[in-house]
């Protein structure tokens, strides 16, 4: 495992080498990344993965009806055989409105905060694996590599198996390729 010294965007290059590096080497043909503005996904362009999966925050996740993935750079991964899923996360839909407006804390932010003990990026990549297996755009029962970061850029890698969101809890964890070492 490499740990960063920090955590944040300027781990993003050696992020992805490692991913490719390992995916290469283990015959790893899908990666998952988190890209909210599609830069980090560019990186995989020419990376010769089968199958890379652009996982963007959901619209209006900063400003209602904002979409934050370029259009220069949706077309780009597009062109380039990077599949692009925006959805609703994982670990916030309805239940952060109840925590808007009524306070507490529900499973899913229970969840999402004890995998944030390894990490933000940690949460990122777990969450964003869960929702490509749920979309369909990686295949059920297999080993892939899912990438997130914290803020910007990317500074996690997970060799991961996800599940279906309602059977989450036996989603494996395999390896951790590289992480902030906080």
């Amino acid at each position: 495992m490499y740990l960063f010294k920090n955590e944040g965007p300027e781990n993003t290059k050696k992020v992805v080498d490692l991913s490719v590096e390992r995916a290469k080497k283990d015959d790893i043909d899908n990666v998952v990344v988190s890209s909210n503005s599609g830069e980090s996904a560019l990186l995989f362009i020419g990376s010769g993965i089968k199958n890379v999966v652009c996982v963007t925050r959901c619209v209006g996740f900063k400003e209602p009806g904002i979409h934050e993935l370029k259009e220069e750079n949706k077309k780009k991964l597009l062109e380039n055989g990077i599949k692009i899923f925006t959805g609703t996360h994982l670990f916030r839909g309805v239940e952060k409105a109840i925590i808007s407006k009524a306070g507490g804390m529900y499973p899913s932010e229970l969840i999402a905060n004890a995998l944030r003990l390894f990490g933000q990026g940690t949460k990122v990549a777990v969450e964003i694996a869960v929702m490509a297996l749920d979309a369909g755009l990686i295949p059920y029962g297999e080993r892939i590599i899912s990438i997130g970061g914290t803020k910007n850029g990317l500074d996690t890698s997970l060799i991961i198996t996800p599940q279906h969101a309602s059977n989450f809890f036996e989603t494996k964890i395999h390896e951790i390729i590289c992480k902030p070492g906080f």
